[in-house]
């Protein structure tokens, strides 16, 4: 805890503890039965919301309660500890799909969807990738046409986190054919007549975050419910990115974090040819290697979100920071389902959950081989 003193206050660690708390007592105890079920209560928004932790990271002004970067990776790291990477990012799809609004919106779009989305009353999820386009954005096919007072939509999208069960989708649709000044972002509500979840989809990992793949079929949405003006979504869409990538980051760390914790447990309890599998010096090298690899991912993670926090818009090292956080949970957890021998293979273990878990962080919010373009593109290469 002291190695990390100057980075967190204690504020950082009321939230984290905080977090934490809530996910063992909310959480912990039914995580297994969510995810076979593939969903979590939607009760459980208004609890996380009623603690505070929804509004993390979002101003007190629209019912938030404050906070940064860093106060968000808190709350991601003390959440993880539910066990589930699935539950912690369905509770938080409002993480990517409010964003756009505080920066776009109107007072009027703030009061009708994000303070009842901040206080669990409404769940809201962002609606990009499409069916033939994933990282790039410029490619995305759903129209909106204006019709008068009205825009008309018609389209897909696919691997919507919280899809199924949305009360609105911040949704990108095509309003000309330029290829990033003909995007802007519409707030459609999922009982519009026309608005359909096609299916829900069956993932490797979180499985207990609902992920659906959605279809519009000559949607009316009505003008007020654009954000922003006409053609600007992609500019808005990639300011949302940072915060989608620092936060995956912070997942990525958490969860060698605690793969890390389980094995080292682990290794104690569990004798091979008459001893511990911890006095075995190919164990102790390669916890060495899992425990080395996290502390330099997560002091990596903390300096870039402090510096966020401080104003600096670091699109290169957020972006280093989603790979290497990204790669380092896929490594650690092989290598903690691996320490766990056979037991490791079973989904009572946390390591085997989060070995399949840790699959989609190089995947998610832009594939590993995006962020090499955008970090290369900024190294001036």
């Amino acid at each position: 805890m002291d190695f990390f003193k100057n980075y967190l206050s204690e504020t950082h660690l009321m939230i984290r503890d905080t977090a934490k708390k809530f996910a063992e007592k909310e959480v912990l105890p039914y995580v297994e039965e969510w995810e076979e079920a593939g969903e979590f209560p939607r009760e459980l928004y208004k609890k996380a919301a009623d603690a505070g932790l929804l509004g993390i990271g979002f101003p007190e002004e629209v019912g938030g309660s404050g906070g940064g970067a860093m106060e968000t990776v808190m709350a991601i790291e003390g959440m993880m500890r539910g066990g589930s990477t699935g539950v912690s990012v369905g509770l938080w799809s409002l993480g990517i799909a409010l964003p756009p609004l505080m920066y776009e919106g109107t007072d009027e779009q703030k009061e009708r969807f994000v303070r009842p989305t901040l206080a669990g009353d409404k769940i809201a999820c962002l609606g990009i990738t499409e069916p033939n386009t994933g990282s790039d954005v410029a490619g995305v096919r759903t129209t909106a046409v204006r019709d008068g007072d009205h825009y008309i939509v018609n389209g897909a999208k696919t691997y919507i986190t919280s899809g199924v069960r949305a009360d609105f989708i911040m949704t990108l649709t095509r309003t000309s054919d330029d290829p990033h000044g003909g995007l802007t972002f519409l707030m459609i509500e999922s009982d519009t007549p026309g608005v359909q979840v096609s299916r829900a989809l069956k993932k490797t990992g979180w499985w207990a975050s609902d992920t659906a793949e959605l279809a519009f079929q000559d949607v009316r949405v009505p003008v007020e419910n654009r954000v922003g003006d006409e053609g600007m979504g992609f500019f808005t869409l990639m300011r949302n990115f940072q915060s989608e990538r620092l936060a995956l980051a912070a997942y990525g760390v958490a969860t060698a974090e605690i793969c890390l914790e389980e094995s080292l447990k682990y290794v104690h309890e569990r004798e091979a040819f008459g001893r511990p599998i911890a006095k075995f010096q190919v164990t102790r090298h390669k916890l060495a290697d899992m425990a080395t690899r996290t502390l330099a991912a997560k002091s990596f993670v903390y300096q870039v979100a402090s510096r966020v926090d401080e104003g600096d818009y670091l699109v290169k090292e957020v972006s280093m920071a989603k790979n290497l956080a990204a790669e380092l949970a896929v490594d650690v957890s092989y290598e903690a389902v691996q320490l766990h021998g056979g037991m490791g293979y079973m989904r009572e273990v946390v390591v085997e959950r989060l070995s399949r878990d840790a699959r989609l962080l190089p995947i998610g919010g832009g594939t590993q081989e995006i962020m090499k373009e955008i970090i290369a593109k900024n190294m001036g290469l």
